[in-house]
């Protein structure tokens, strides 16, 4: 019966996590083994370059948060 001791535990483990305020919650995301994901990837990397070259206000916060980050790394 290993598998009934795999199940009380999973179970033991989920009230732990619910006794603690947490609830499970089930979340989609793309696949990315599916055919034609990788280019949908580029489009959209390509899309999203080119909307923050011309997003000023976006381009000067960057530039400033790069002052904050200094000393951040090993």
């Amino acid at each position: 019966m290993p598998h009934a001791s795999v199940n009380l535990r999973v179970k033991k483990h989920r009230d732990a996590l619910r006794m603690a305020g947490l609830r499970p919650v089930q979340i989609w995301v793309p696949d990315t083994r599916r055919s034609g994901f990788e280019e949908e990837c580029r489009r959209q990397c390509r899309l999203a370059a080119r909307t923050d070259m011309t997003d000023e206000a976006t381009q000067r916060f960057m530039d400033e948060a790069l002052v904050e980050v200094e000393g951040w790394t090993g």
